[in-house]
């Protein structure tokens, strides 16, 4: 069997990454597969441990990197994130494509292992808003957070813009997710099918 594709997707907080790849996950011709992360944030409503993220514990996360099991991590907004190693190996080796949403400050890392890798079945996008105040007005109509918390991901979203250049392609997610989904799925073809050559 082939081994599959490992896909990391970025983008600041509230560009709507889940409402344009939710469609992509459920195209049976694009064989995706979500990796589900790691991290030590609380867990939303409605969220399920082993389906949104691996929730665990500062203590449980740190033996996870003592123990080099994670492909990357980052701290984000003082929590860890991370993805675990054994997890995305088995899933790419049944012949799945991986999806990963991860900050920057992972999928860095994880370009990084790549490149040493020497893996060709790699493929990196930067889902980018249309402005910050579009992104801000997102974040505040979640009413999930607190305001200072807002300003301190709008803080890290026009960090996170700058290194966007860094990844294989930037998509603007737009007025309509639809649109960004398109594209999305049409670079995934493209590199799919370039890789059977």
């Amino acid at each position: 069997m082939k081994k599959g594709f490992l896909i990391v997707i970025s983008g600041p907080s509230g560009v709507g990454k889940r409402t344009v790849l939710t469609p992509l996950l459920n195209d049976p011709e694009l064989n995706l597969t979500y990796s589900i992360s790691m991290t030590t944030r609380e867990k939303r409503e409605g969220e399920i441990n082993g389906k949104d993220y691996f929730f665990l514990t500062k203590q449980q996360f740190e033996q996870e990197i003592k123990n080099d099991n994670l492909l990357e991590y980052a701290t984000y907004v003082d929590n860890y994130y991370g993805t675990p190693k054994k997890y995305v190996n088995d899933l790419r080796n049944q012949g799945k494509n991986v999806l990963l949403e991860i900050e920057p400050q992972g999928a860095l890392l994880i370009m990084d292992y790549i490149k040493k890798q020497n893996d060709h079945k790699f493929l990196s996008i930067f889902i980018a808003p249309q402005s910050i105040e579009i992104l801000k007005s997102r974040l505040l109509g979640r009413a999930t957070e607190s305001k200072a918390k807002i300003e301190k991901r709008i803080k890290q979203a026009e960090w996170e813009l700058s290194l966007k250049d860094k990844y294989d392609y930037c998509v603007v997610n737009g007025s309509d997710p639809k649109d960004a989904t398109k594209k999305i799925k049409e670079i995934f073809v493209r590199s799919f099918n370039n890789a059977r050559k």
